[in-house]
C-alpha cells in the first residue's frame, strides 16, 4: 500500500523513482469514487449558479456586480488558495485536508442556502471556494498515492472525466432544481454529498503526507495567494472595466510584482513551498507550458460555444446545455472505460499530447466554420474535442504529478489545479475581447454588444447582418483558440520528448 512519501528527496527538481511498495490500496477503487463524488460537486459549483441568476435578481434584489459576486468570489478564494491548499496537505496530511475541505464545503454550502441578502450569499461562496481548494487538491495527491505508478494514468483519467462531467452537468442540474424548488436547493444538495464524503473518508482514505518535517512557509502562502487572487482578479474584470482602465492595470501590477516577490523568497528560503528546481525538469516544463496554451484556448473557446448555440443557433439554455452533453460523455466513456489510458501507454506521453491538440484543435475548427450546417458541424466538432480531451487532459495531469517527489504531491495537485484556472480565466478574458472587437469592427453601432445591436437594428435584413457579424467575430475567436491549442500541444511534445531523451 502507497500510503506515505519517503523522507528525503535527494533531487527534488528531477522524477524521482517509483516507492519501493508498488502495490495499490486494496480498497484504491472505492476510494477513488468517493474523492471524485466530492470532487464533482466542488466542479458543479463553478457552473450551477448561472442559470439561477435570474431568480437571484428577483428574490434577492441582486444587481449586475452583486451577481458578479457571487460568481467571482468563489472562484477569487479557489484560485487564490490551491497551492496554499497543495502545500498544507503534503505537510499536515492529505487525510485531514480532505476532510476539512469536505467540512468548509458543507458548511459553506449550508449558508449559501440559507442566505438571506445578496452579502451573505457572497460570503457563504468565498467559503465554499476555501473548501474547494482545499478539495480539488487533496483529491488529486490521495490518487497519487492510493494507486500503484503503472494504474495512474487511468486513475488520473477518471479524475479528470469527473471534472467534465461536472462542468457539462451544471447547468442541467441547476435547471431541474430551479424548476422544482427554490434557488436556495442549488446549494443544499451539496449536503448529503458531504455527509457521504465525509463518512467514506473517515474510514477508507489512509493517511499520507510528507514526513521530511519541512518547516511551514507561511510568508510564500501568504505571497502566492495575494498574488494568485490579484492576477485572476485582473482577468475577470478585465473584459468589464477594460483592459487599459485604472483598476484593471493597478491590480495586474500588484499581482506582478507580488509573484515576483514570492519567486524571489521561494529561491532563497531553506524549506519552500514551490521548489523552483522543478522548473529545471524538461518534463514538467513542458507540460506546465503546455496546459496553460491547452486551457488558454479550450477554456475560451468553449465559453464562445454557448454563446454560439444560443445567439447564432437558436437554443435556449437547457437546450445549449444538452447540445453541449456528447463533448462530457466522450470523455467520461474513454476514460472510465480505460480505453484513453490504453491509448497512453501505446503511444507514449510526448505522441499522445501532441495527437489530442491536433484533434481538440481540428473540434474547434470544426464548429467555427460548419456553421453553415447547423447542429452537425458544431456535433462533430465537440466529438473531436472530446476525444483529445480525453486523452490529453489525464496525460498533461500525470506529466506534472510524475515529476515532482511524492512527497510534494500536494503542491503538485496545487500547480496543476491554478495554472488551468490561470489558463481557463485568461482564454475566457482574451477570446472574448477578440470576439468584441471583431463584433464591434463589423458593427460599430452595438458597441460590442449584440443585444445593444438587435435592439437597435430595423428591419430583418440587418438583424440577419447583426447576427452574421457576430457569428464571425465568434469563428475568428474560435480559430484563435484552435491556434493557441495547437501551438501548446507542440510546445509540450518537444519538451516532454526531450524530457524522455535526457532520461535515457
Amino acid at each position: 500500500m502507497t500510503t506515505s512519501s519517503p523522507e528525503r528527496e535527494k533531487e527534488p527538481g528531477r522524477a524521482q523513482p517509483a516507492p519501493a511498495t508498488v502495490q495499490g490500496h486494496p480498497r484504491r477503487w472505492l476510494i477513488l469514487g468517493v474523492i471524485s463524488l466530492a470532487q464533482l460537486t466542488v466542479v458543479l459549483d463553478n457552473t450551477v449558479l448561472n442559470v439561477a441568476i435570474p431568480s437571484l435578481t428577483d428574490e434577492l434584489g441582486a444587481a449586475t456586480s452583486d451577481i458578479q459576486w457571487m460568481i467571482n468570489a468563489y472562484s477569487l478564494v479557489q484560485s487564490g488558495l490551491l497551492l496554499t491548499a497543495g502545500s498544507a496537505a503534503d505537510r499536515y496530511g492529505r487525510k485531514k485536508m480532505l476532510a476539512a475541505g469536505l467540512a468548509l464545503f458543507g458548511l459553506g454550502s449550508l449558508a449559501a442556502g440559507l442566505a438571506d441578502s445578496t452579502g451573505q450569499l457572497i460570503a457563504a461562496r468565498a467559503g465554499m471556494g476555501v473548501g474547494g481548494a482545499l478539495l480539488l487538491t487533496t483529491t488529486l495527491a490521495v490518487v497519487m498515492q492510493i494507486f500503484a505508478p503503472e494504474e495512474h494514468a487511468k486513475a488520473i483519467g477518471i479524475w479528470s472525466a469527473v471534472s467534465a462531467l461536472g462542468f457539462a452537468c451544471g447547468p442541467l442540474i441547476g435547471g431541474f432544481m430551479l424548476d422544482h424548488f427554490w434557488w436556495g436547493a442549488i446549494f443544499l444538495i451539496n449536503l448529503p454529498v458531504v455527509a457521504l464524503g465525509l463518512a467514506a473518508v473517515v474510514t477508507l482514505v489512509p493517511e499520507s503526507k510528507n514526513r521530511q518535517g519541512d518547516r511551514p512557509d507561511l510568508l510564500g502562502a501568504v505571497l502566492s495567494t495575494i498574488g494568485m487572487t490579484a492576477l485572476v482578479y485582473a482577468i475577470i474584470s478585465g473584459p468589464e472595466h477594460g483592459w487599459t482602465s485604472g483598476r484593471v492595470l493597478a491590480t495586474a501590477a500588484v499581482a506582478v510584482g507580488v509573484l515576483a516577490l514570492f519567486a524571489y523568497w521561494e529561491s532563497r528560503v531553506p524549506y519552500p513551498m514551490l521548489d523552483l528546481a522543478f522548473f529545471r525538469n524538461q518534463r514538467f516544463t513542458g507540460a506546465v507550458a503546455g496546459l496553460m496554451l491547452i486551457t488558454f484556448g479550450m477554456g475560451g473557446a468553449l465559453f464562445l460555444l454557448t454563446q454560439h448555440l444560443q445567439f447564432v443557433l437558436g437554443y435556449d439554455p437547457l437546450e445549449a446545455g444538452l447540445a453541449t452533453a456528447p463533448l462530457a460523455v466522450t470523455v467520461v466513456v474513454l476514460n472510465f472505460s480505460g480505453i484513453a489510458a490504453k491509448w497512453l501507454a501505446k503511444l507514449g506521453t510526448p505522441v499522445a499530447v501532441m495527437l489530442s491538440m491536433v484533434l481538440m484543435s481540428a473540434g474547434l475548427v470544426a464548429i467555427a466554420t460548419l456553421t453553415g450546417v447547423g447542429y452537425a458541424g458544431t456535433l462533430l466538432g465537440l466529438l473531436l474535442i472530446g476525444v483529445g480531451c480525453a486523452l490529453g487532459n489525464p496525460a498533461m495531469a500525470h506529466a506534472i504529478m510524475s515529476s515532482i517527489p511524492p512527497a510534494k504531491a500536494g503542491v503538485g495537485a496545487g500547480i496543476n489545479g491554478t495554472l488551468a484556472e490561470f489558463g481557463n480565466g485568461l482564454g475566457v478574458a482574451v477570446l472574448g475581447a477578440v470576439l468584441n472587437s471583431r463584433f464591434a469592427a463589423l458593427v460599430p453601432v452595438a458597441a460590442a454588444s449584440l443585444p445593444a445591436a438587435l435592439a437597435s437594428a430595423e428591419g430583418e435584413a440587418e438583424r440577419e447582418r447583426v447576427i452574421d457579424a457576430f457569428s464571425s467575430g465568434l469563428e475568428s475567436s474560435q480559430l484563435v483558440g484552435a491556434v493557441a491549442v495547437l501551438v501548446g500541444g507542440a510546445v509540450a511534445a518537444v519538451l516532454l520528448r526531450r524530457a524522455e531523451r535526457a532520461g535515457a
